[in-house]
Order: structure tokens, then sequence, then C-alpha cells
């Protein structure tokens, strides 16, 4: 029987690599008209305002990744500040739901510019795709991060040409309107509760943490460095985006850069079609990797899921967890649009963060002490942001 242990094999390069990747994977490629059609050219703000929301609460990850340096973090962070087991399977479901789902939005996306590159059924793309990334997860985890982190370096460069493309193209008409305008609030704001989708990704680093080299360093840096890297590329290319592309065309597109590249280059962008494919691979495989290791800690914890407490002795990979998710990947892919996917994804992980910050404020009073600690306004402002989103998206 194989051992149920992870190999530590990451450093802080390939671990923030691998949470830019996974939050830049994870939407911008193909969310900016979706979050348009929310909230019109001020979509950049609501990118702005879902950063915002973000920022606490990877505060709060990055102290509570010092403090228990687990697989299935938020699961067992949780249940130590609520002192709540019960509660612990729940959270470790959800967080495992949530990064399908997104990988499922992401693979959707990736698919449809893969249309833009080469002529083959949508359907074969998400399966032939999801089928490759899926065996290079299994294959081993530092084999996986070094391929995020080369899809990482050709993402951002793609992001990059982008901000060059759109600042080429002539101001579209609709940047006229008028700011501030107070009655366009409701949609910048729903506008930001599906932006916030493009930020998730800094919590998936915590459930890398059994395979990090010097976690307590490791992962606070890893957190907040690749949240700062991602919220600069996403004002930058949002507000091209906008600046660029007339709303009618962009607000309904899945392919909304490609169309950012047409306005100031010209042609069939399928120099970029093929960067945003990159973009999607990366960012589901990395977070399936991330969900697979969630499983795995669920069943150090739960009997009822101790199936999935198992590493391959060669690999060191949770082989059974990597199959399963993969597979729910493909079919959430084959039967969901993209903004459906996301807006679930953001209200599962909202929900999530809510209890997070909770804990922490709770664990912070009975035990202050950490190698890591931020002040106790961090959690509590986190909380208020988590809560006021979460019922953000819950509105018609």
């Amino acid at each position: 029987m194989s051992e149920p242990t992870l190999k530590r094999r990451i450093g802080p390069g390939l671990l923030t690599a691998y949470g830019v990747g996974v939050m830049v994977g994870a939407g911008i490629y193909v969310l900016v008209g979706a979050v348009a059609a929310q909230a019109g050219v001020h979509a950049p703000l609501a990118f702005l305002l879902a950063g915002l929301v973000a920022a606490p609460t990877a505060l709060s990850y990055a102290e509570f990744s010092t403090r228990l340096p687990r697989a299935a973090g938020e699961a067992l962070y949780v249940a130590e500040g609520l002192n709540i087991r019960a509660l612990s399977l729940l959270v470790g479901l959800a967080i495992v739901v949530a990064g399908t789902i997104s990988a499922a939005a992401v693979l959707r996306g990736g698919a449809g510019y893969l249309q833009l590159v080469i002529e083959v059924p949508p359907v074969w793309a998400i399966v032939g795709i999801g089928a490759a990334l899926i065996a290079v997860a299994v294959v081993g985890v530092l084999e996986s991060l070094a391929l995020a982190a080369v899809f990482t370096l050709i993402e951002v460069a793609g992001l990059g040409l982008v901000v060059w493309a759109g600042m080429q193209a002539p101001p579209s008409p609709d940047l006229t309107t008028t700011w501030p305008d107070l009655s366009l609030m409701p949609g910048i704001a729903a506008g930001a509760a599906l932006a916030f989708f493009a930020f998730i990704g800094f919590e998936d680093i915590v459930n890398m943490a059994e395979e990090v080299r010097d976690p307590a360093r490791t992962l606070p840096r890893a957190i907040l460095w690749s949240l700062a890297i991602t919220a600069l590329l996403y004002g930058g290319v949002t507000y091209v985006a906008v600046r660029s592309v007339p709303l009618e065309a962009l607000s309904v597109s899945e392919r909304p850069l490609a169309l950012v590249w047409q306005a100031g280059q010209g042609g069939e962008a399928r120099f970029l079609s093929a960067i945003a494919v990159v973009a999607a691979l990366n960012g589901v495989l990395v977070q399936v990797v991330m969900a697979a290791r969630v499983l795995f800690g669920l069943g150090d914890r739960h009997p009822a899921m101790a199936m999935f407490h198992r590493a391959h002795p060669r690999t060191g990979t949770p082989v059974l967890a990597t199959l399963l998710v993969g597979a729910c990947v493909i079919a959430a892919a084959l039967m969901l649009p993209v903004a459906v996917l996301a807006g679930v994804t953001s209200s599962v992980l909202l929900a999530v963060f809510g209890l997070v910050n909770l804990a922490l404020i709770l664990l912070k009073r009975r035990d202050p002490a950490a190698p890591f600690r931020v002040p106790m306004a961090v959690p509590v402002l986190g909380l208020l942001l988590s809560v006021a989103a979460f019922a953000a998206t819950l509105l018609p």
C-alpha cells in the first residue's frame, strides 16, 4: 500500500508563480466581458474593489499559514479557530467544489479561445485539454508547478501585449460616460462580486503547505507577492479593455482580450488566443493540484474521506483525489457557461473567507503568538468585506 506522504519540493519562486498563475489563469482572459456587462466602463473600478475585498483575507491566510501549515488549510483553520470540528469537513468540501468549478470555468473559456487557433469541436477541446492536464498533475507536484511557472510567464507576457495593443487603439465612445454616478453603484458592486473570481488563488497557496520547504517563511511571502502582482496586471488589462472595445461587444464576449488585440492591431488575434489557451491550461492545472491536496488533507482527519489520504510511492501525488477532481472539472465545463461557474465559485469562497476571518479573530484572542502576525483589525475588516461581498452575490 502506498504511504500517505507528500514530498517537500517547492521553493518560494515556484510557489509565487503558482499563486500568480492560478489567479491570472482564473479568469482575466475570459471574465472581463462579464464584468463589463455589469459595471460598464467602470469595470476597472469593479476589479479594484474586488482586490480590496481580497486583501485583508489574504493577510489572514498569511498568518494562518504559519500557525497551521497543513494541506486542507481552510478546513483546519475553521476547526481550530471556531472549535467546531464538524464544520471542518464542510469547509474542506466547499473548497474542493470551488476549485473544481473555478477550473471548469477556465477550461470552458480556454476552449473558446482555442476555436480561434484551430478548428476543433468544443467538446473535444474540453475533454482533450482536461485529460492532458490531469495526467501532468498525477506525474508529480514539482513537474506540475514547473510547467505552471512556464505557463505563468507566457500568460503574463500575453497580458503585457494586450495592454500595449489596447493603448494603440482609438478610444471607445463609451468612455464619455461621466463619473461619479451613484446610479451605477449597484452594477459596479455586482461587477466587483463577479470580478472577485479573478482574484481566487491566494487561498490555494496554503494547501501546498506540506510540499513547501520552510513553510513559515515561504507561504506568507508567496501569498502577498502573488496578490500584488496580479492586482497590477488586472488594473492595466481592464482599463485598456474598456478603453478600446465598445461595451456592446465586450459585454457579450467569452474572448474579450482577443477583441482588445483586434481593436489595436487588427487581424484574427490567433497569437493572443494561443496565449489565452496557455493561461487556461495553467488555471486548470493549478486548481486541480490544489483541490486534490484538500481531499488528501481531509482524508487525514475524517474517516469517511480516508480513501483520499494516499500518495503514490514514486510520484508523491494523491492520484485518486486528482483523478476524481479532474473528472468533475471536465463534466462541469461541458455543462455550464463561464459566468454561472464564476458566480457560484465566488459565492462559495466568500462564505469560506468569512469563516476563516472569524476563526482567526477568535484564535488571536486565545493565542496571539504566531510566526507571522497581522493586526486584529485585518481579520475584522476581512470578515466584514467578505460578508458584504457574499451578500452582493445573492442580489438579483
